[in-house]
């Protein structure tokens, strides 16, 4: 008997733990309902947070491998020069980045990147921001950035202090560039006058127009030209500025003594360190990898690889055809050619290394290559423009054509939405011939603007201060009498 009661106490349990059971189904239903959407937002708000964290990581990492470049600049123009002026042309690829980094602090990236409010990739919101700007015929036209001034207003904003340091070693490259093509008769003092400006003035003001907002990548929404000036790492924005201004700078300090004869013959100066100026190359080709895939400012876009890949494409493409050119036309290899070749196939691609497939990247980096070499002797010999380490050439022509070979080669894969223009960014080839016009017209105002202001600077300096040092100077080498140093002491 005792026996039963106990099971049928023991069933009668079960059965109210099964009612009960089945009662709070449905409010545990509620609550788990109730709680999911919370999970949910919860996980996304944390992978949102580490992906701009992973972001931001992989910016500055991109500005590490750009700011590491300015070794391999010193290399290469310090190998191409001769052995009496070896400290000063150092000198110069030294103090341009200290100096530049001060002056982009202190107005360059305001004018630059004023007018930005965000960086979405880098999960900045709310960044106090201001374009000045004209407005003609219901248009919108930026023209410079009015915050930001030395940092003040962004001082705690992690994604802007990247932004920052990724831009301002942008700047000294292009800053950079025309210490090659004034080497060996620049005066020091004149140098440190100009990396102020550039720093300060000319290379944001070009850079707002194209990076910052400004009217030239606003011509797609305002007019309907394809999505405005596009250039994804600086062909123009960086190496076409510092190009056009080496012109600038070169056509007014003249050549170095001894460069062209009175009898028309063409001297040979050579420089005094080939395998320095082939390290410099190699590391220059190395820090590219930041300047372009680092361009995306997101690890997480998959676009990296292709980007790489391009990148090294064109190099390769441009050191083989002028090495090839030049062996073919003189019977022997030309490696300081090649150099320049690879590093014209890197300029060239920079612009469009986002846009364009593999095949088109070594067609670029291949004619680029060609026109190193066709600008390198047209300058010399036709236009008697003196550039020791062939600077203008590299950078301002190859610049030129790489702003230009987007416009014809951007295949409509990529670039959806860019500079406010829904659809991807199409070439002239891929059925946007308006995206060609835009590119053009920026490179054309790079050329009037950029090099008419690079003139009106060393114009001015030449008729204050001076540019050039003294002939004595010049014929002794600047190491001993402008510097007061000596590289090679013992030899």
């Amino acid at each position: 008997m005792m026996a039963r009661a106990r099971r049928a106490r023991a069933l009668g349990l079960a059965l109210r733990a099964v009612a009960l059971t089945a009662a709070a189904a449905p409010l545990m239903s509620v609550v788990a309902a109730a709680q999911a959407p919370f999970s949910i937002s919860s996980t996304d708000s944390h992978q949102a947070a580490l992906t701009a964290s992973l972001n931001l990581a992989w910016v500055l990492v991109g500005g590490f491998l750009v700011m590491f470049m300015q070794v391999g600049f010193a290399m290469l123009e310090t190998g191409f020069t001769r052995s009496k002026n070896a400290v000063n042309t150092m000198a110069m690829n030294l103090m341009i980045y200290p100096v530049g980094v001060i002056g982009f602090w202190l107005t360059g990236y305001a004018l630059m990147m004023g007018g930005v409010a965000q960086w979405p990739s880098l999960g900045a919101v709310g960044i106090s921001s201001h374009e000045l700007s004209l407005h003609l015929g219901g248009h919108t036209f930026g023209v410079l950035g009015a915050r930001k001034f030395a940092l003040l207003s962004v001082s705690h904003d992690s994604a802007s202090l990247a932004m920052f340091l990724f831009a301002v070693v942008f700047m000294d490259t292009a800053a950079t560039i025309p210490t090659g093509a004034m080497a060996e008769r620049w005066k020091f003092s004149a140098f440190f006058i100009y990396g102020l400006f550039m720093s300060m003035f000319l290379y944001p003001l070009y850079g707002n127009w194209v990076w910052g907002g400004g009217f030239l990548a606003q011509m797609g929404v305002n007019f309907a030209l394809g999505h405005g000036h596009v250039d994804f790492a600086g062909s123009s924005v960086v190496h076409m500025t510092g190009g056009v201004t080496a012109l600038a700078g070169a056509m007014v300090l003249g050549p170095r003594i001894g460069k062209f004869r009175r009898e028309g013959a063409i001297g040979l100066l050579p420089g005094h360190n080939l395998p320095m100026a082939i390290i410099g190359t190699l590391i220059l080709a190395f820090g590219w990898f930041g300047f372009n895939a680092g361009s995306t400012l997101a690890a997480s876009d998959p676009r990296i690889g292709l980007i790489a890949a391009n990148t090294m494409l064109a190099s390769a493409a441009g050191a083989v055809t002028a090495l090839l050119y030049l062996w073919h036309r003189y019977n022997k290899p030309d490696i300081a050619m090649a150099c320049n070749g690879l590093l014209g196939g890197l300029v060239a691609i920079t612009a469009s290394c986002a846009f364009v497939t593999p095949a088109a990247a070594v067609l670029i980096g291949a004619i680029a290559g060609l026109l190193v070499v066709a600008a390198v002797l047209a300058l010399e010999r036709r236009f008697r423009i003196d550039d020791p380490v062939g600077a203008i050439a590299v950078h301002g022509v190859c610049g030129t054509w790489g702003a230009l070979a987007l416009g014809l080669f951007a295949d409509g894969s990529y670039g959806d939405g860019w500079n406010g223009v829904g659809g991807p960014v199409r070439g002239l080839l891929f059925g946007d011939a308006s995206q060609f016009v835009a590119q053009l017209i920026g490179v054309t105002v790079n050329l009037v603007v950029v090099f008419g202001l690079a003139l009106a600077f060393f114009v001015i300096v030449e008729r204050t201060v001076g540019n050039r040092v003294p002939a004595e100077v010049e014929f002794t080498g600047l190491d001993a009498l402008e510097m007061g140093s000596d590289a090679y002491p013992n030899v």
